[in-house]
């Protein structure tokens, strides 16, 4: 970070819990005074993170936020900016995994699915992206999925959903790479998280999410001559 540059304000959405969390608190750890916007449904599971990220020295703030919603993203946009100025680095994570396969999902489910995963991260990038784009200057990170590359049986709403971002993703960056603004999609295998628990798959076979959230932090420490596009992590034993 340059001298006398103000630390960097961070964006985490689905910041209460799993990966979310990591990332949060990642950045807490390693960007020196990081101020971190972080934002999530459960308000009590989101205070409990910021408190940690504050131990770790990062300038924390807590928005309680259903960022599939669009008049509630306005005002988020609204709260952070008041709260620190422009957003630096965004990181779409929010998201909620729905197993089931195309006959047995609901249209309900699979709207639910494409609003959690999908639109989620477009409501929130069209309302912080723009600041980015005029300072010429950003950082914006979307949780993928491998669901997002390929496709696994009985996740039909959350494939549709994660490929979903992989395109939107795509086109970002295709209108951002002028602008300064750097776009990463990140990729994981299965990680311990909520998402997995009942699985029934032992710890050993997934991925830490503080490895997953490492991720971020190199991605985000390169040059701004270099711009990491995709990551995929999967887990040391194959896809489980």
């Amino acid at each position: 970070m340059p001298a006398r540059a103000k630390p960097p304000v961070i964006l985490v959405t689905g910041a209460s819990q799993g990966i979310g969390a990591a990332i949060a608190r990642a950045f807490a750890a390693e960007i020196p005074g990081a101020r971190l916007a972080l934002v999530a449904r459960s308000a009590a599971n989101l205070s409990a993170v910021a408190r940690d990220c504050a131990r770790l020295g990062a300038i924390t703030g807590a928005f309680p936020c259903d960022v599939s919603d669009e008049k509630a993203v306005e005002g988020l946009e609204a709260a952070v900016r008041g709260r620190f100025g422009m957003v630096d680095v965004l990181v779409n994570n929010a998201g909620k995994y729905l197993g089931s396969g195309v006959l047995s999902t609901s249209v309900a489910d699979f709207d639910r699915a494409i609003a959690s995963n999908l639109r989620s991260l477009f409501l929130v990038t069209r309302a912080f992206a723009p600041a980015m784009v005029r300072r010429r200057r950003g950082d914006i990170f979307n949780m993928g999925s491998v669901a997002g590359l390929a496709a696994y049986p009985g996740s039909a709403s959350y494939t549709a959903a994660k490929f979903g971002v992989t395109g939107l993703t795509k086109a970002m960056r295709a209108e951002f790479k002028d602008k300064g603004v750097r776009v990463c999609c990140v990729y994981p295998g299965a990680t311990v998280s909520p998402s997995w628990k009942g699985s029934g798959v032992p710890a050993l076979r997934m991925m830490p999410a503080e490895d997953v959230a490492a991720a971020f932090i190199g991605v985000y420490r390169m040059t701004r001559r270099t711009v990491v596009e995709e990551v995929v992590l999967r887990p040391q034993l194959g896809d489980v």
